[in-house]
């Protein structure tokens, strides 16, 4: 029976059902390996031999034991890619992380001496040892940053007709790593074993794992260097990172073959942007998905929406962004409406765009089996649903009840998919959220190993598949919105995905817990996601499950405020929980904090284009700025965004000062102006308005005006604040229209701004990039921490007659033109 009144017990039963089959599962799967006495032959790890000779096919490199081949291939001068064939057949070469290769132009060379083989670039040596296969990479100077601990090796799947895949490293005493995408644990992934299995994890724990997604991807840092290696193996797969032999790193995979791709830096932002090169980086989001947006599930009738909508609204705080979750469905019917509560749901969304908030649905991949549903009855005469190994549909039970499941890795299924989003779209519709595709399946978990998928023509399993299948479906929503919409630039949220989802997707943590606990695994998934390749990340703003206070959810919107995708979320069986629930001075407060936030749009913005054109992590961790000081592999509440403003979250109750570390330079205090010498901690205060933000010396920072939604008015001018630095120091600002695509023709607008002072004088230059045009022309400029008062400013050779001293000692003055020189004299 269906209910109309949400329910996430479900949801939690199936969790706990997840973890008892894994057990059983891993229990299982030791038992067969280990003991013959139940009639399965004991595995036999085999590994590699002796490498006698080495074949050259372009970039290719072919290395045998006379029995397994090895493949390393010259990807670019700082990537190099291994493959394994245990009896010398590589499978097909396909990759849904890494759509294709980059191309461009590389020297390399091969080296064979008594010892080795060697392929080189001018950046780093692949060495292939003669007597034992072991494997290794070195640097320009001969470095070695990474060397086997044993061959690689494989062992006989009996059951699945396959192998298991091992690569075992050495590991260094003082070696840290980091990335695998938001497993909930500290930031430093050191001393961790960890699975990647895409798992629905209702209310996770600290150091639970796994969770919804598989990113097989981490960085290593030894002694002030830094490489990636990524993992491009779609089955389980598990990494140990110094766990059970503290000498040793391994990571392995039930399936499939072993490949990775070696990433060398040396900085960790190296690292990333050569994964980008590998992966893809987000495109850039429409302007109006950095607004906050709010959720719940499920705000249901329409009257509750617009009330919703209208409390934003009289409450002055801005919002872009109203969610409907599954009780808008008929029945949870994906792409219908419940007209009992939706009755006219085309003129609800006008009414809403008409006040500024663009509506967002969810979809799930369960299709309910019914034959009086055209979703459901085209799927199945197209034989588009998912079938097991002995040819009868997949079926399990989630929201709508008995459902079937597409199989988003057949492209004429995700074309199909993609295509059903049209009547949303010409409803107004601005964005979808997928969910439940782990997949999740209320009681199983998840699919059996045995569904069959057609996977672009490279035929598998489901154990081949599970890990891509919900990256697959926000790629079909992706791709059939951005069809549908021509050149508007869709919005798309997914709670699974594998490495190279960026391309198409935005993503939460899941479903998390209102505790303080859950505030700070907030604030080290959002980093650790943002440095393993996915930039456009939140949090459930206040926890989806259980009911905070106003302090917890205070600090969670000030948090929430420096996150990539700023969402408040929370499960039906919970108390209100907008942005005024908590009354004062809460209400003030999370409006303080989301205007900042609409304030500081036009930086957030730049910083994505950082990411998009660059391959740079929106979110950084203190680590990747200052890697060669080894306590720093341990810190984890800071971080900056972008490289300008540094960030520190509160996040423990009644906490009115805390530590926080500055690194090396020049920072202001974002609230005080007082100007602080990193490369230390510092104490600072933290009553319930501020939380500690500080600015690095030099910076550009650009505002606009506060709005309650973006593009509510016409940008006249931008406020640009610039602080004082005695050394020359860089910033830039992105601008183009926002929601086109548009920037892919060069219809944009770099402006680069470079400041550089002395006791005396100070210079500000902006050059520019592309060809598009703002329509305003002016400048509000606000100079912060002069260590004079000025006697003279000049614009482009032209004197500034009216300028301001301020009681905070701000300099202000205007500028109604571009310009590209500005003179500040003592």
């Amino acid at each position: 029976m269906e209910s109309n009144t949400p329910n996430p017990n479900p949801e939690l039963i199936t969790s706990k059902l997840t973890e008892i089959e894994n057990l059983i599962e891993e229990e299982e799967e030791f038992h067969h390996l280990n003991n013959p006495a139940d009639g399965i032959k004991p595995v036999v790890k085999k590994y590699l031999g002796v490498p006698n000779h080495a074949d050259q096919v372009g970039n290719k490199f072919y290395f045998t034991d006379g029995d397994a081949k090895v493949e390393v291939v010259v990807v670019t001068d700082e990537i190099i890619r291994v493959r394994l064939a245990p009896h010398s057949v590589f499978l097909e070469d396909f990759s849904y992380g890494v759509p294709k290769l980059p191309t461009r132009q590389v020297s390399f060379s091969l080296h064979e001496d008594e010892n080795e083989f060697r392929v080189s670039t001018y950046k780093v040596n692949c060495h292939i040892r003669k007597k034992d296969f072991f494997i290794s990479f070195s640097d320009s100077n001969n470095h070695v940053t990474s060397m086997d601990a044993t061959p690689m090796h494989w062992e006989e799947n009996v059951q699945a007709g396959g192998y298991y895949v091992f690569c075992t490293k050495t590991c260094a005493p003082d070696e840290s790593f980091f990335g695998l995408g938001d497993k909930p644990t500290e930031l430093n992934l050191r001393g961790k074993r960890l699975k990647n299995w895409n798992t629905d994890a209702y209310s996770f724990q600290w150091n639970q794992d796994p969770l919804y997604r598989s990113i097989p991807f981490y960085i290593s840092v030894n002694e002030g260097i830094a490489h990636g290696i990524f993992f491009d193996n779609t089955f389980k797969a598990q990494f140990d990172f110094g766990s059970e032999d503290r000498t040793k790193t391994s990571f392995w995979a039930d399936g499939g073959e072993l490949q990775y791709y070696y990433i060398h830096g040396p900085h960790m932002m190296d690292v990333v942007k050569s994964y980008h090169t590998l992966t893809g980086t987000h495109p850039m989001p429409p302007l109006w998905a950095l607004g906050y947006h709010q959720c719940r599930w499920s705000y249901y009738p329409e009257a509750k929406v617009r009330k919703i909508a209208r409390g934003f609204r009289e409450n002055k705080i801005p919002c872009d962004g109203i969610y409907l979750d599954i009780d808008y469905m008929d029945g949870y019917r994906c792409f219908t409406w419940n007209r009992k509560y939706f009755p006219d749901p085309k003129k609800m969304i006008s009414e809403l765009a008409a006040d500024g908030f663009k509506t967002v649905v969810i979809i799930d991949p369960g299709i309910r089996v019914d034959d009086n549903y055209s979703v459901f009855k085209e799927g199945k005469e197209k034989k588009y649903f998912c079938r097991r190994s002995d040819d009868y549909f997949m079926e399990g039970h989630v929201w709508p009840g008995r459902c079937q499941f597409p199989d988003f890795t057949n492209p004429e299924v995700r074309e199909w998919w993609g295509g059903l989003f049209d009547e949303l779209v010409q409803m107004g519709v601005a964005g979808v959220w997928n969910d439940m595709n782990e997949p999740a399946v209320f009681g199983a978990g998840t699919f059996p190993d045995d569904v069959r998928h057609q996977y672009d023509g490279y035929r598998g399993s489901h154990r081949k598949a599970h890990n891509v299948y919900g990256m697959q479906m926000v790629r079909s929503t992706y791709e059939g919105l951005r069809k549908i919409m021509k050149n508007k630039r869709p919005f798309t949220i997914t709670r699974a995905g594998y490495s190279g989802v960026q391309r198409f997707s935005s993503v939460w943590t899941g479903d998390n817990v209102a505790s303080w606990e859950h505030l700070k695994i907030g604030n080290i998934q959002c980093q650790r996601l943002s440095i393993s390749g996915i930039p456009f990340c939140g949090t459930d703003i206040g926890g989806f499950s259980g009911e905070p206070d106003g302090e917890l959810f205070t600090r969670w919107i000030q948090m929430g405020t420096f996150s990539p995708f700023m969402r408040a979320h929370s499960a039906g069986d919970t108390k209100e929980r907008e942005p005024w629930s908590f009354g004062e001075p809460f209400t003030a407060i999370n409006r303080k904090f989301i205007e900042l936030r609409y304030r500081l749009i036009p930086y957030l913005y730049s910083t994505f284009w950082e990411h998009h054109r660059y391959g740079f992590p929106i979110l950084r961790p203190i680590v990747m700025h200052e890697q060669d000081t080894v306590m720093n592999h341990f810190r984890q509440d800071e971080f900056t965004y972008g490289d300008k403003i540094l960030v520190c979250p509160v996040m423990e109750p009644g906490q009115r000062k805390r530590n926080v570390y500055l690194p090396k330079g020049k920072w202001y205090n974002f609230w005080t102006y007082e100007v602080v010498e990193g490369g230390k901690e510092v104490s600072v205060e933290t009553p319930l308005e501020t939380m500690p933000l500080f600015v690095k010396a030099g910076s550009v920072i650009p505002e606009y005006p506060v709005m309650q939604y973006v593009g509510q008015q016409e940008i006249e001018e931008v406020k640009l604040n610039i602080y004082y630095t005695d050394y020359e120091v860089n910033s830039f600002l992105f601008e183009d229209y926002g929601e086109t695509f548009a920037y892919e023709q060069d219809i944009y607008l770099e402006k680069k701004f470079v400041v550089n002072g002395d006791a005396k004088t100070v210079t500000i230059d902006q050059s520019l990039e592309g060809l598009y045009t703002p329509r305003y022309d002016g400048y509000h400029f606000n100079l912060i921490g002069f260590p004079f008062k000025p006697s003279k400013i000049t614009v482009d050779g032209k004197d500034v007659k009216e300028f301001q001293l301020n009681d905070d000692n701000t300099i202000e003055f205007k500028y109604t033109k571009t310009f590209k020189h500005i003179e500040i004299s003592k």
